[in-house]
């Protein structure tokens, strides 16, 4: 780079940082937090891996379930505790529910359509919660679930009947279990792709290498690498968005005009193909399908933009729904090998209550509470999203006598609050009866899913159809197989690395092996009894 260049960027950021500087600062003080440098306050100090733990290091350290970073001139406050998410996220949601401008993940690479990205208000926004509605952001998709971890019965909604007969359906491909052990993640991708894009568009997969799967593989392989804090400077400076792509320096306009075609398929090529399904009369009841279907009876006006509204909504089912499907199966999984205690009293109330070779439905899941609390575990243990996506304030607030700057990311700490030792006794080991009372679900120990699926109102409108899909497949392997460590030429048993990814939105299991065989034969026959009804 030449001397011009340099000079320019640090001009640049000079007068960045000056304009930052100059103005006008409350005399309350920030939240603690560790000791800042001169210009590049903590950016030095944050881990490009694994920051939650340094958050929840940092906040024991300084006795704050509170703590201010500074990233280079940006405001970084991280919430620890219930007690501080509810004050900030739900008492003052009105403040705390915008987004911060991601000019290369929105603008540049294309997401603008998925409203994770949108603020809080949004006209679109809006639009958008009316088709997520009550049938796919209801806690009536298994039953009602309150902060602690009890459950009442209620209405089962249509979606549930998809989830359990996709379910039932991939059965059969984990049969690929006995071939590719070494594969279970794939596998669990497939499977998690296989079930939303039947819910989302009423599409049925290829039994392997689906285009579908792979290409929102490849998508959010794309939104992980753009999501690590730092890896784009057009983050920082969001004029530079405008640089052309032969200009030195701007490759990653290159990265993002490549990813952008990814996203692209990811909008449109399933939703046109379900589009193509109603006009031929061979569409298969969906998400998608069902709110076409709708506006055609309206007198909509705007049928354009509804399309568009329905087509975003789609596309962020099939984008979110699979990755932390996965990450928590393969936890499922990986929590079995290391407690196969756990596993045989799971195996045991299911045959007491469905009985051997049977497989349960969601009917069963209030007389099942071992398994229910399994589930609850997995979520906790190692949960799919350490961190939740930062919240944006833009005007200056006050907290506790601290100050919190305008402009500032506001984090919850799930990780923190999910291993939080005086909720959860020893937190670091995986523990079902930790949610047990006398044979049933206690009510006195708070639910992981109130912090796993994000807080306030960014909280994810498809958290239920998300354990519901966790706690059907859980069940059901449990019912029809024995899960254990794989064992190697020589007869050793291999031990699983129990290492996971760790820099992007989703932290899931790495690759590893296991073995997985059915519990009986008269279980393989279920299986192959059910697995292809409809």
């Amino acid at each position: 780079m030449s001397a011009s260049k340099w000079f320019t960027l640090a001009f640049s950021a000079l007068l960045y940082f000056g304009l930052r500087w100059r103005r006008k600062r409350s005399k309350l003080p920030l939240p603690p937090g560790p000791k800042k440098l001169p210009l590049v306050g903590n950016l030095l100090d944050i881990p490009r891996e694994r920051q939650w733990e340094a958050y929840h290091r940092w906040s024991k350290e300084l006795n704050s379930d509170i703590i201010h970073l500074d990233a280079a001139g940006t405001s970084i406050v991280v919430l620890s505790s219930m007690e501080a998410i509810r004050d900030i996220f739900e008492q003052r949601s009105s403040l705390y529910s915008g987004r911060l401008r991601l000019p290369m993940l929105v603008e540049l690479m294309g997401w603008d359509f998925a409203f994770p990205f949108m603020n809080y208000g949004k006209e679109r926004m809006v639009g958008i919660t009316k088709y997520i509605g009550p049938s796919y952001s209801s806690p009536n998709i298994v039953g009602v679930r309150t902060e602690d971890c009890s459950t009442r019965p209620s209405t089962v909604p249509p979606q549930s009947n998809s989830i359990r007969r996709k379910q039932r359906q991939c059965m059969k491909s984990y049969a690929g279990f006995f071939k590719t052990p070494h594969d279970i993640m794939g596998h669990f991708r497939h499977l998690a792709g296989a079930l939303i894009m039947d819910i989302a568009y009423g599409i049925k997969v290829l039994p392997s290498e689906d285009p579908y799967i792979q290409v929102i593989e490849q998508a959010m392989h794309n939104l992980s690498n753009a999501s690590i804090p730092g890896a784009f400077l057009v983050d920082t400076f969001p004029a530079l968005k405008y640089v052309p792509s032969w200009f030195p320096g701007a490759g990653f306009q290159h990265k993002a005009k490549e990813w952008r075609k990814v996203v692209r398929e990811v909008l449109e090529k399933p939703f046109h193909k379900t589009k193509r399904s109603i006009t031929m009369g061979t569409a298969q009841p969906s998400f998608t399908s069902l709110n076409l279907h709708n506006i055609n009876e309206s007198e909509a006006s705007d049928v354009t933009a509804q399309e568009y509204l329905i087509k975003g909504v789609a596309a962020t089912m099939y984008a979110a729904g699979a990755d932390s499907t996965v990450s928590a199966l393969g936890t499922f999984v990986l929590a079995m090998l290391a407690n196969p205690e756990a596993q045989m009293k799971a195996q045991d109330e299911i045959d007491s209550v469905i009985g051997p070779g049977n497989l349960p439905d969601f009917t069963d899941e209030l007389s099942l509470p071992y398994v229910s609390a399994i589930v609850k575990e997995v979520l906790r243990w190692r949960n799919v999203t350490p961190i939740a996506f930062p919240h944006y304030i833009a005007v200056d607030d006050e907290y506790r006598g601290y100050r919190i700057p305008a402009g500032s990311l506001v984090i919850g700490n799930t990780w923190a609050i999910l291993h939080d030792k005086e909720m959860y006794a020893d937190p670091h080991s995986f523990n079902p009866e930790r949610f047990l009372l006398d044979g049933k679900l206690n009510p006195a120990v708070r639910d992981p899913e109130t912090a796993a699926f994000g807080f306030g109102r960014r909280i994810c409108p498809g958290r239920y159809m998300a354990t519901a899909s966790i706690w059907i497949a859980v069940a059901s392997m449990l019912a029809a197989f024995n899960i254990k460590k794989a064992v190697d030429e020589d007869g050793k048993e291999v031990e699983p690395s129990f290492e996971y990814s760790s820099t992007g939105v989703v932290s899931a299991p790495l690759p590893f092996k296991c073995s997985i065989t059915p519990r009986s034969p008269q279980v393989v026959e279920v299986i192959q009894a059910t697995g292809g009804t409809q």
